[in-house]
């Protein structure tokens, strides 16, 4: 006995099947697409149990802290601080730490009063640069608040990264250090990448204790989450003994939870509680002093050190928790938001595809709305972390607009195109040729800021998935001599963006699949003649 399916299918597409299995291919694509959706963000976004570095009884050592909101930054004219906003921070890192570091003292008058408050001490910083006016008067502000405060200071640092940046010589810093020395009762350092103690031997002498940065992410040969614990390691081994018998402060480490993979260096916020929680752990073991980068995200430095710049914090801008020091933590915390955003937009391909033209096209339309769902969901989430400027505000809303006019497009050619989805489609099939335009500029463009300036960028593969599939599989006619350049440009590209980030890069080398993707769906529309365009 036979029953027919057609009130399973879309309108139109009538198939039998034996009454068992009243199952229709459409159906089935539907919940298989429905499946891999559902999947994919629970999988990006599944919570991990690891174990816990700080608990209401065991508050960790340091945490460096500026008090900035969300919205603020050093270069803001006029400088505004707010003590409330200091007063709730601390009482939040009282919860988990013992004292806070800070970088300079612009700003920071009511601090030392906040923090007698909430019970934690304090490592003042003074900011070191190549004015000498601006420095003098950060060390005076120090040295003052020290003095000041001697209950709550328990260490001062005179200068962040200066010899890094190339502010000052080294005996200048010197200079300055004794300057603070002769006048201070606290413990005098000064806070370097552990290279540059090594480049300018003659600070040592001059500080207490030593404060080196070891940031595994950063480094020439950046570390991985497994080895860099290890490398942490290794580097403090080497400083204790070359040092000894000074001490020696692991004053920055940490590891960003959003951003570009460099090497095999892959942020992420399970990748920070793993390094934080794991360093943690090895660092009260050993008996090492240290202090976490940072309490909180600073999203003001992703204009200088693209998105992973202001993605460091234990808390996220908005002061709430990441899961970095305790309790399960997920990398992709909205995602049951991007979940529902993605089922519209595969309910949306759906709709649009309506009375399908066969039963291929019953199963492929479901499947195209469940790769749109997951890459268009992906390149938002991508943008909402890495987008800076209005410029790359308006990147972002363009590209998304061209995958949701790719995904029409493409919706509107397996559907039997009827009224009006028939003159959407014509509409669609006559531009076609400049979407594919669009598309190939766009990554074009993406690659060669990938091949000639990359550090700060992170890989867009996610926004090209779709335009580079829909038009491998159904080539349209283009501009010729465009599109060849184009098709070369990014086609170039591949080898050299892949030898610039190493070959276990795998952000990479999903870019160089994207790429290549792209490279055959253009060559492919150079070769479709009109002809065989209007024979589709």
């Amino acid at each position: 006995m036979q029953v027919t399916c057609a009130a399973l299918l879309p309108d139109g597409l009538t198939m039998t099947a034996p009454s068992r299995f009243p199952f229709s291919p459409y159906i089935f694509a539907c919940l298989l697409g429905l499946f891999a959706l559902c999947g994919f963000w629970y999988g990006l976004g599944k919570p991990v149990i690891l174990p816990d570095a700080a608990s209401a009884t065991h508050k960790l050592q340091c945490a460096s802290y500026t008090p900035f909101d969300k919205d603020q930054s050093p270069f803001d004219v006029p400088f505004n601080l707010r003590p409330e906003r200091m007063d709730a921070d601390l009482a939040l890192l009282a919860k988990s730490f013992q004292c806070i570091r800070t970088y300079s003292m612009t700003g920071l008058d009511a601090l030392p009063d906040l923090a007698r408050k909430h019970g934690l001490k304090l490592m003042i910083g003074a900011w070191v640069n190549s004015n000498p006016v601006d420095t003098e008067k950060e060390v005076d502000l120090l040295i003052a608040s020290a003095n000041a405060n001697p209950d709550v200071v328990s260490a001062v640092i005179v200068g962040n990264e200066t010899l890094l940046r190339k502010e000052v010589t080294g005996a200048q810093l010197a200079r300055l250090i004794n300057k603070v020395k002769s006048q201070v009762k606290q413990p005098v350092t000064y806070a370097d990448v552990w290279e540059f103690w090594l480049k300018h031997p003659e600070i040592a002498p001059a500080v207490d204790f030593l404060t080196i940065h070891l940031l595994p992410y950063w480094e020439d040969d950046p570390s991985n989450i497994d080895a860099a614990l290890q490398h942490v390691a290794e580097v403090r081994q080497v400083f204790g003994n070359k040092f000894a018998p000074k001490d020696v402060m692991i004053g920055e480490t940490g590891w960003p939870s959003e951003g570009r993979q460099r090497e095999t260096a892959l942020p992420s916020r399970v990748n920070e509680a793993k390094f934080i929680r794991g360093f943690v752990a090895m660092a009260e073991e050993q008996g090492w002093h240290y202090n976490l980068i940072e309490a909180f995200d600073q999203p003001w430095k992703r204009a200088s050190e693209g998105a992973v710049g202001g993605y460091w914090g234990l808390f996220d801008a908005d002061r709430q928790d990441k899961g970095v020091l305790a309790g399960p933590v997920t990398n992709v915390p909205y995602w049951s938001q991007w979940l529902v955003v993605g089922g519209l937009i595969f309910l949306g391909t759906l709709i649009l595809g309506g009375r399908v033209r066969s039963t291929r096209a019953a199963l492929v339309l479901p499947l195209l709305g469940a790769l749109a769902a997951c890459s268009i969901g992906a390149w938002g989430d991508l943008a909402r972390v890495t987008t800076r400027f209005a410029s790359e505000w308006l990147w972002a809303a363009l590209v998304t607009a061209l995958n949701l006019l790719v995904l029409t497009h493409a919706a509107l050619t397996l559907s039997a195109r009827t009224g009006w989805r028939g003159r959407m489609f014509n509409a669609l099939e006559s531009q076609a040729g400049w979407l594919v335009a669009v598309a190939g500029f766009a990554a074009a463009v993406s690659m060669l800021e990938l091949v000639f300036d990359p550090r700060y960028r992170s890989f867009p593969s996610v926004a090209f998935i779709v335009p580079a599939l829909v038009y491998l599989c159904r080539p349209v006619s283009v501009p010729r001599r465009e599109i060849a350049l184009l098709t070369f440009i990014i086609g170039a590209g591949i080898a050299p963006q892949l030898f610039r980030e190493g070959l276990q890069n795998q952000q990479a080398w999903g870019w160089a699949l994207v790429s290549v993707l792209m490279v055959v769906a253009l060559w492919r529309c150079l070769r479709m003649s009109k002809g065989q365009v209007g024979a589709n």
